[in-house]
């Protein structure tokens, strides 16, 4: 299964969070992932694309126990 990942690069700039409302939220002055569906938005893409520290990533973890 497919998720998004916020690594531990995450400056809390709040670019992820103004371009994709439906993924991304605040929290502990980071960006946290608010869910794991439509993985093939737009927004989502623009926002992963626009982090200035690439910290959002979309990770396949079903190899994981």
């Amino acid at each position: 299964m497919k998720k998004i990942e916020i690594n531990e690069n995450c400056i809390g700039c709040g670019m992820c969070t103004s371009l994709d409302e439906e993924h991304f939220t605040f929290g502990d002055g980071k960006a946290e992932v608010l869910n794991n569906e439509n993985l093939d938005s737009s927004n989502l893409q623009n926002a992963i694309e626009s982090c200035p520290v690439g910290a959002i990533s979309i990770v396949d973890d079903s190899n994981e126990k």
